[in-house]
């Protein structure tokens, strides 16, 4: 199996394996399938599972890799929280690998996704750096938060 480096959250339970060709992949449990394990996969699986374990978010209301149309170009969110009632988005997560550095380009990213989305909270995290912003549309603000809140203070 591949080797990747501790990350600043939890360590999940995860389940892993070998495809037929020798790749290896992890259970997503948000998919209900194996994928491909890399090194941006590894931060997601470990980012859900703190967000369920340690922060209270319901895993029905969470799904990863959402196809959305950004200027008429195909996107994926890497994983997008739901709204209980009317099943809006209220929280956008984009992962980068350990090794990428969190730079205003991938803040830029995911508020493209936002700008079709609109949801509340945006974060972004490389498994070792975490970054979380409210969005607040009244008064055309944003306002970076100390820590990921949790479920039950969005």
């Amino acid at each position: 199996m591949l080797s990747f480096p501790p990350l600043n959250l939890p360590t999940p339970a995860l389940r892993l394996r070998k495809s037929a060709d020798g790749r290896p992949q992890v259970y997503d449990e948000l998919r209900k399938r194996f994928v491909t394990l890399t090194a941006e996969e590894w931060v997601r699986q470990h980012f859900v599972a703190f967000l369920v374990a340690e922060r209270g978010y319901p895993q029905g209301l969470l799904a990863n890799e959402i196809g959305i149309n950004v200027g008429g170009v195909s996107r994926r969110c890497d994983t997008v929280l739901y709204a209980r009632e009317g099943g809006m988005p209220r929280l956008i997560v984009e992962y980068k690998a350990p090794q990428v550095a969190i730079t205003e380009a991938v803040f830029t990213q995911v508020q493209s996704y936002n700008s079709v989305l609109r949801a509340d909270y945006l974060i972004v995290s490389n498994g070792l750096q975490h970054f979380c912003c409210r969005i607040d549309y009244v008064n055309h603000r944003v306002e970076f938060l100390s820590e990921i809140p949790r479920y039950e203070d969005l």
